[in-house]
């Protein structure tokens, strides 16, 4: 006896993923020209803010353009290396490297302040912190006396 399918929904579903992703973006805006693994991010929430760590290893601060344009946090990198050693104008040996990418994070302005976000860079982390709006921290319990 044949299996019988339930439901033709995964196949439809499947069938977008596979068929039209590379030629459309249909999640967001996330990607890497250059075929390589997106880099890994953590988003993090404390009281006053998102913290965002973004492992980048192998590259350096002035690689990165972080920008926020209409509530979108986008971080792009780009690395160009070449190492080599030339021997009489003949390649005896020559790697090149060439990695880019770009993320990108819908922000809720009635939450965060991203007149006020900050990015730092440092032992292969990219770290961004996005404060959150004074009316969105989080505030103590109270005691409500009552009368």
């Amino acid at each position: 006896m044949l299996p019988v399918k339930s439901s033709l929904l995964p196949n439809v579903s499947r069938f977008f993923d596979d068929d039209w992703s590379p030629m459309f973006n249909w999640s967001n805006l996330n990607y890497s020209d250059t075929a390589t693994t997106l880099p890994s991010v953590n988003v993090r929430e404390n009281d006053d803010a998102y913290l965002v760590e973004m492992a980048a290893p192998g590259m350096k601060k002035d690689d990165f353009h972080v920008e926020v344009k209409d509530n979108v946090l986008t971080i792009k990198g780009e690395v160009k290396n070449e190492h080599g050693e030339n021997r009489d104008g003949t390649y005896t040996r020559r790697e090149f490297r060439y990695q880019s990418f770009q993320r990108s994070f819908n922000l809720n302005n009635d939450v965060v302040d991203d007149s006020n976000i900050e990015a730092t860079y440092k032992d292969g982390i990219l770290g961004i912190i996005i404060p959150k709006r004074e009316e969105a921290r989080r505030k103590p319990a109270r005691t409500i006396k009552i009368s």
